[in-house]
Formats: C-alpha cells, sequence, structure tokens
C-alpha cells in the first residue's frame, strides 16, 4: 500500500508538473544526448541514486518534451499529449526498476522517499526550471541566446551544479 501511495503521488506530481509545460519550451536533441550522457557518467563512477536519477528525471522529461515537439511538427499531436507521453516515458522506467526491488528499499530513501524517485521528481523540476530560464533569458534577449549553445549549456550546467550541492550534502 505505501508503494502504491508513492506511485500515485509521483503521478499526479507529474501530470501537473508537465501539464504545465509549453510546447515552445523546445529541447534540441544535443540536449537530451548530454543529459544522457551525465546519467551514464554517473552511474559508471558509482554515484548516490539520488544524484544518478536526478538525472533521469532530467532525460525523461527531456526526451518527453522533444518527443511532443516532434508529434506535433509530424500533425500527430493529440488532446492528452503532455500527459501520455511523460507518464508513458516515466512509467516504462520507473515501474521496471520497482518490479525488480531496485526502487522501494527501505534502507534507500531520503526524506522518506525513495532517492531514485525523489531524484526523479527533483531532476525532472530542476530541468524544467532551466529550460524555462533559458526562455526567459531569451525573451529578454529580444529572442536570441546569449551565447551560443545556451539551450544545452543552461540545463546540462544547472543539472551539474545541483548535484554538486547534493553530492555535498549527502
Amino acid at each position: 500500500m505505501k508503494k502504491l501511495n508513492k506511485i500515485l503521488f509521483f503521478s499526479g506530481f507529474l501530470a501537473l508538473a508537465l501539464s504545465v509545460a509549453k510546447i515552445t519550451n523546445a529541447v534540441c536533441p544535443v540536449c537530451v544526448v548530454a543529459v544522457g550522457a551525465g546519467l551514464g557518467l554517473s552511474r559508471f563512477f558509482g554515484v548516490d541514486d539520488t544524484i544518478s536519477s536526478m538525472w533521469i528525471g532530467a532525460l525523461l522529461a527531456s526526451l518527453s518534451i522533444w518527443t511532443i515537439i516532434w508529434l506535433v511538427k509530424k500533425g500527430w499531436g493529440f488532446k492528452y499529449q503532455k500527459i501520455v507521453i511523460p507518464g508513458a516515458y516515466y512509467l516504462f522506467t520507473l515501474f521496471p526498476l520497482w518490479y525488480y526491488d531496485i526502487m522501494g528499499h527501505p534502507l534507500n530513501t531520503i526524506f522518506g522517499i525513495d532517492k531514485i524517485l525523489f531524484g526523479s521528481i527533483f531532476g525532472t523540476a530542476v530541468f524544467l526550471a532551466s529550460v524555462w530560464f533559458h526562455n526567459y533569458l531569451k525573451k529578454k534577449n529580444n529572442g536570441k541566446s546569449y551565447f551560443p549553445y545556451q539551450k544545452v549549456v543552461l540545463p546540462v550546467v544547472i543539472l551539474l551544479i545541483f548535484s554538486i550541492i547534493l553530492w555535498i550534502t549527502i
């Protein structure tokens, strides 16, 4: 029952967070690859699950946004795509982790929440905030980035900063 409550909480948070995402908050393929590389490196070096799953959340958020934009460009968009697509990505990623007991271990928690679940939610929030920050800066500069690859650099650098902060505090 406790796991079900966590799943419902996560699903509700995800639906709320991603339902306010705008199509204009585009994420490029380079950013998706960069976030994926960060995830791979953190797992390779044995980084804590909270930090590596933060990159999982960021990767899933970027894939969700990228997929929605691609579907819209192809003319295949549908009414609840902002909920269905991220929900599917998160479900197909986190459910197997839970099913095979990688997630949900009682000694692998932070603030009473599983480290992977917490990190995924936190990473999603940080990534979405960094994409919003990029769009805000671009809007302030008459639709132009302040520096080349700002769209990629900001999310990756902000995720790195939060990774370091979590590493120091955990």
